[in-house]
């Protein structure tokens, strides 16, 4: 009996469009609209590397504020773990005026298409130095800090609870390095129930004083843009992860790609940028600079699915 497969005649290149096409459905989701790729083919090359290697070779670093956390909800902006302190149990009114000011100062300029990194640091230098002094100021209460955060309209991700869990149960380390406020970021994923074990975080800590009255902020300043040089100095982390050579890498600014920066040797590399705002201008350097490109999405659809794929045993 004789099998006719109908491509097998067809030119190598239609050959190979259709069997793109068959690979397509494994990973569905990639079909969103939202979904941006530069190179598909190099994109579904490297998932398929990383399923073969199974979850024990995989290591998750993702962004925070705007990542795992929502930038908008019904329209409205959500706040960043900086932005939680808004509250008049923690800040004054004046303080809560500067703060805004600053914002609306430096904001554009972190995300100015047109600017170059090395143009943005000493502005970002001085936005995070200014809050954080007006924040000492303030001598916020650590006992306010979760009514602080459990009274904000701060949301994770829609599907964050899958991501989550399912890290935790493939024993899959996740690194949250994050140039907000670890204390508030902690609380949050605290309170929706998913600070696992397997959680790390990497962040701007506040330092209590005995009384637990904020006095100052603990270690080097984490802003934006100077992230690579932070997990440098965190290298021993990376170390300890040294069997984990594949890196799923989640963020919102070109500066979050640098964050798996202090990971030796990585073998296979995928990185996931959500384009939150000023998407026009901001596209085509999110396209040229991330793997996948997520516009204007609110879920973790695109992770799960393909967190979901990689942790999946390969069909015999």
């Amino acid at each position: 009996m004789i099998y006719h497969i109908p491509w097998i005649y067809l030119p190598v290149r239609t050959a190979l469009a259709i069997w793109h096409q068959l690979t397509k459905s494994e990973i569905p989701e990639l079909a969103k609209a939202s979904v941006l790729m530069r190179d598909r083919s190099r994109v579904e090359e490297t998932i398929q590397a990383m399923q073969r290697a199974g979850p024990d070779a995989l290591q998750v670093i993702s962004d925070f504020d705007m990542t795992l956390s929502r930038f908008a909800h019904n329209g409205k902006r959500c706040p960043t773990t900086h932005n939680i302190l808004d509250n008049d149990l923690l800040i004054n009114d004046a303080c809560k005026k500067m703060i805004r000011e600053l914002l609306n100062t430096y904001y554009p300029i972190e995300i100015d298409a047109t600017r170059t990194v090395e143009e943005k640091l000493p502005h970002m230098v001085e936005w995070w130095t200014s809050v954080h002094e007006l924040l000492i100021q303030q001598k916020i209460r650590r006992d306010l800090l979760a009514q602080a955060v459990k009274q904000s309209s701060a949301m994770l991700r829609e599907g964050y609870k899958v991501f989550f869990d399912r890290l935790q149960e493939q024993q899959v380390p996740l690194l949250i390095f994050s140039a907000g406020l670890g204390d508030i970021l902690e609380e949050v994923i605290r309170q929706n129930h998913v600070f696992h074990p397997n959680v790390h975080v990497i962040s701007n800590y506040m330092d209590f004083d005995q009384s637990g009255v904020l006095r100052a902020f603990k270690g080097q300043l984490i802003h934006t843009f100077n992230k690579r040089e932070c997990a440098l100095l965190h290298a021993a982390h990376f170390r300890e992860l040294k069997e984990r050579p594949n890196v799923l890498l989640l963020g919102d600014s070109l500066g979050d790609l640098t964050m798996a920066d202090g990971v030796a040797h990585t073998q296979h590399a995928l990185t996931i940028g959500f384009l939150n705002d000023q998407v026009e201008e901001r596209k085509e350097s999110y396209v040229n600079s991330y793997d996948i490109v997520l516009v204007k999405d609110e879920t973790m659809d695109i992770p799960n699915a393909i967190l979901n794929y990689i942790t999946t045993a390969p069909a015999k």
